[in-house]
């Protein structure tokens, strides 16, 4: 049975935190509720909410002083948060300032009005996203290639290394075994090479989107890579600054990357 998903809704407007309390307890959610930074402070030490709808709150600033706290606190730093600003005609008075909402960290940004069926639907799929994991396959002939890139997809909330295949051929059975949302494929190993497991998995498991990541990021290799079904190519020499948001980018976005400068000489 389902855990009943708990959310802290945070508003100084009391008819509009009312009427958005009573829609998601109809939608059977578990609703705590504040007013102000004070009054979540204390919420936070009893309660463990699934996700933080941060509302409107006076004086201008508030929210977003709130908002860093939330940040910055072990227990909600990293649950997802929705924004609801202020709308138009009070933005002087209780609106984010532009300063502020370019470092907001939010999964959803909407400003009032807003219905509360709507801002429920909108919650409803915040929780269903962070409910999900990208499921990820590594596979290099390399022991420590493939700790390494463990080691750092690990530290992502929302990614998930479900297993480990040594060559190509151990890559096309694996996916067939765990079914993984992403690959991230060397290109040079033995038994089958990581281009012909790419033409593989895109033909026969086509909801499978590979990534390579290969220290032979020569041109040939690169075209050969996009021309077998790969969605990117990222160079190792880059992998520390570009795989996770590649990962993110081919997943979310169903985009494929921009192809890698070569290396030079």
């Amino acid at each position: 049975m389902a855990t009943t998903k708990k959310i802290l809704i945070v508003d100084d407007e009391p008819d509009f935190l009312l009427a958005l309390q009573k829609t998601l307890e109809a939608r059977l959610y578990q609703v705590a509720t504040a007013s102000n930074k004070a009054e979540v402070q204390e919420r936070i030490k009893t309660i463990d909410p699934d996700v933080i709808i941060l509302g409107t709150m006076t004086p201008r600033g508030e929210a977003f002083s709130l908002h860093q706290w939330l940040r910055q606190h072990p227990k909600t730093k990293d649950l997802p948060v929705l924004v609801i600003d202020a709308a138009p005609e009070k933005q002087l008075i209780k609106g984010w300032r532009r300063d502020e909402a370019m470092v907001m960290e939010a999964e959803d940004y909407v400003a009032k009005p807003i219905e509360p069926a709507s801002m429920a639907v909108r919650t409803q799929a915040v929780l269903e996203r962070a409910a999900k994991r990208i499921k990820v396959l590594i596979v290099d002939d390399h022991s420590v290639v493939r700790d390494g890139i463990r080691a750092v997809l690990t530290l992502q909330k929302d990614i998930e290394v479900v297993g480990e295949a040594v060559n190509g051929k151990d890559a096309v059975e694996k996916v067939r075994q765990l079914l993984p949302d992403v690959v991230i494929m060397d290109i040079v190993m033995p038994e089958m090479d990581g281009l012909e497991a790419t033409k593989r998995i895109y033909k026969e498991y086509p909801q499978t989107r590979v990534l390579m990541l290969s220290q032979y990021d020569d041109e040939e290799n690169i075209l050969a890579a996009e021309q077998l079904g790969a969605y990117g190519f990222i160079p190792k020499r880059a992998a520390s600054s570009q795989l996770i948001n590649g990962i993110k980018t081919i997943y979310y976005m169903g985009e494929h990357l921009q192809r890698p400068a070569t290396a030079s000489g």
